[in-house]
């Protein structure tokens, strides 16, 4: 036992006695103002947020500020949502003053304008659409924005982009179903097979999440299916998910070009990690099909996969260019966006219950590496190498942006 008073107060100073535990303090669950402005990009039918999604948040304390109208397009009224707990802004000015904006579509320049700044912006991010402008707005706006399309999950997987991928697989078919029958200039034939007849065939270009949908779909109607792909490991986690054979191949241009010959139905669902989808169909294979059969080139909205493929839109949808019906339609969701926009709810809600459990957009982006791994700009710095090396802008690194925190 120490009886020294001098050599108490040394201890004392240095820490070496024993002293009160300190407990951690809990954080601080914020109340979230959450802006859902109605999308104005052409046939962008989704909308971020469902009635359901609303209260679930509302009940949590957040609130949620709802344009007129914005889910109009998916079928929801502004009756529903403000049952739900809402409060609907007839002026869009109000939206986007709010502390994080959830949409659907990229920000346009004069939405950007509306937005007073220091905020947190959450939508999706298209490589090959996004204007220089819009991002330069952005920074210097000390605007924090984060795409939905890179998020991802616990796992790794991008959730948004394997939902949006199982809806455009599932509705290729169908579509493709409807322009092989009597529709406009059809042949007359069902997609699929029934006993004594041949079934039809169908191509598929990329084992991603959208082929392995549209092979799912083909094979349960009856079809004869055949996918394409440069990954081995793709073609074969394909093979293993789908459940039963599947005819797969690497992309060699004779096999294609004989398989294309042959089919009904192509379907284009290869995608980039940036940039252009490459072209692996080019026009004198298109020629080779047969008469009034169907091609659907999901991967349009990256330039597309055959190289007869323009953009349309849903309500001109198809064209004809020798003697085979294209469909080419890069907002293929849109197509089904009550379907679409309930996926999107369905991850988007727990997202933001945990952004307010933690106290924050920033705090989150702190702790969590799969929220943070969808940040390009962060309180105005781009974080995003790709980005800043397409429009030739100064870029920081975000894993070191958020440590300095």
């Amino acid at each position: 036992m120490i009886t020294d008073p001098e050599a108490l107060k040394t201890l004392i100073k240095e820490g070496f006695m024993p002293q009160e535990e300190m407990l951690a303090v809990a954080q601080k669950k914020g109340k979230l103002q959450i802006g859902i402005p109605r999308e104005t990009t052409y046939q962008e039918n989704r909308v971020a947020l469902t009635p359901d999604a609303v209260q679930f948040l509302v009940n949590n304390g957040h609130q949620i500020l709802i344009e007129s109208n914005a889910g109009k397009a998916s079928r929801w009224s502004d009756h529903e949502f403000s049952e739900a707990g809402a409060e609907i802004a007839y002026n869009k000015d109000a939206v986007f003053k709010c502390d994080i904006i959830l949409k659907v579509a990229p920000p346009t320049e004069d939405e950007i304008e509306l937005m007073p700044g220091n905020q947190t912006l959450i939508s999706s991010l298209q490589l090959t659409l996004h204007p220089k402008k819009t991002l330069v707005k952005l920074m210097q706006k000390k605007v924090t924005a984060i795409a939905w399309d890179y998020i991802q999950d616990e796992h790794g997987i991008f959730p948004v982009v394997r939902a949006m991928g199982e809806i455009a697989g599932n509705t290729a078919i169908m579509i493709a179903g409807e322009l092989l029958s009597n529709y406009k200039t059809g042949k007359g034939m069902i997609l699929g097979g029934v006993a004594g007849v041949q079934p039809t065939e169908v191509v598929i270009i990329g084992a991603g999440t959208v082929g392995e949908y549209a092979c799912r779909a083909a094979l349960g109607l009856g079809a004869s299916v055949k996918v394409f792909d440069n990954s081995i490991s793709k073609l074969r986690r394909l093979q293993n998910d789908v459940g039963q054979s599947v005819y797969t191949s690497v992309i060699q241009p004779k096999i294609l070009q004989k398989a294309i010959q042959r089919a009904d139905v192509a379907i284009g669902a290869l995608r980039a990690p940036f940039g252009r989808t490459p072209c692996v169909v080019n026009e004198e294979m298109v020629k080779l099909m047969k008469a009034n059969s169907v091609i659907v080139d999901v991967s349009i909205d990256q330039g597309g996969c055959f190289e007869t493929s323009r953009v349309t839109n849903h309500t001109e949808p198809t064209y004809q260019k020798h003697d085979v019906t294209h469909y080419c339609v890069p907002n293929l969701a849109s197509r089904v966006s009550r379907t679409a926009s309930l996926a999107l709810s369905n991850i988007f809600s727990p997202m933001i219950l945990e952004v307010g459990n933690c106290g924050g957009s920033k705090e989150m982006i702190r702790r969590n590496y799969g929220y943070r791994s969808g940040v390009y700009v962060y309180q105005g710095k781009l974080t995003s190498e790709i980005l800043g090396k397409v429009f030739d802008l100064p870029y920081s690194d975000i894993e070191l942006l958020t440590a300095a925190m």
